[in-house]
């Protein structure tokens, strides 16, 4: 066989596998993802934002935290089990965690014993 039959054979099983995955079905397959709560976290000054908000999210929901500091710290998050994440000082960080237990989880600042936000997580 010559390698452009090969290479058009390779194409042609490729589009086949393709099309197999694409195909619909009436049937509908449950899925428990849940978009992500991002929380964007600005460090400047010693001035933080957002100070003391609130914010909604569901047990088993993505939390992410992208942070921009122009110094280093911690963020401690009081949930169950604990996180800590060390912040640099740097733009584009990024940090997640999943909330597994129900109530009230504060994300604060060690350094500058600031709270950013309080998660609410409810089932």
């Amino acid at each position: 066989m010559t390698h452009r039959r090969v290479r058009y054979s390779l194409v042609m099983v490729a589009a086949g596998a393709l099309l197999v995955g694409c195909s619909s079905s009436t049937e509908s397959e449950p899925t428990d993802e849940r978009a992500a709560r991002t929380i964007d976290i600005r460090i400047a000054n010693g001035a933080v934002s957002p100070t003391n908000t609130r914010t909604e999210a569901e047990v088993g929901q993505r939390i992410v935290l992208r942070v921009d500091s122009d110094a280093a710290d911690e963020l401690h998050v009081h949930s169950s089990p604990a996180h800590t994440f060390p912040v640099a000082a740097a733009s584009g960080q990024q940090f997640d965690f999943t909330v597994t237990v129900p109530g009230q989880v504060e994300i604060e600042l060690h350094h500058l014993g600031r709270t950013v936000t309080t998660l609410l997580a409810r089932r």
